[in-house]
């Protein structure tokens, strides 16, 4: 049987980073109302989740914990190891704030959708209708 800590380090290494089922939902909305992307292009910083080159736009699909959506309760702090928690939690939000600087400063747009945000299709619709003048 796994020790605690096993077990942990196994489920941490289950959280995908790409094709999530956030990023799913949006990338399904965007190309259903006909954009057309690229995904997690490596030669940008932060590997956007999101590329549509024609808008000169990236998009970043974020969980509410791991990248600390303000004010959302699913950016919840866990009970234990507080400090390793914070600090990752900081390194995270430090990375993200420079990769989107970066990509900024080449002249990309860069837009943030939070996990929370998608629950609501039609809200999620108007949402990338505006961000895109539609």
């Amino acid at each position: 049987m796994d020790t605690e800590k096993e077990l942990r380090s196994r489920i941490m290494r289950s959280v995908k980073r790409e094709h999530t089922a956030p990023e799913i939902v949006v990338r399904k909305q965007l190309h259903a109302m006909g954009f057309r992307f690229r995904l997690h292009r490596r030669d940008l910083p932060g590997s956007p989740d999101i590329v549509l080159p024609k808008f000169k736009t990236v998009i970043f699909v974020n969980g509410c914990f791991w990248h600390r959506h303000p004010g959302c309760r699913l950016a919840s702090m866990p009970k234990t190891r507080h400090e390793f928690w914070s600090a990752k939690f900081a390194a995270n939000i430090k990375r993200d704030a420079e990769s989107s600087e970066k990509l900024r400063l080449m002249g990309w747009r860069v837009l943030t959708y939070w996990q929370c945000e998608l629950r609501d299709l039609d809200s999620l619709h108007e949402r990338i209708k505006g961000d895109f003048n539609l």
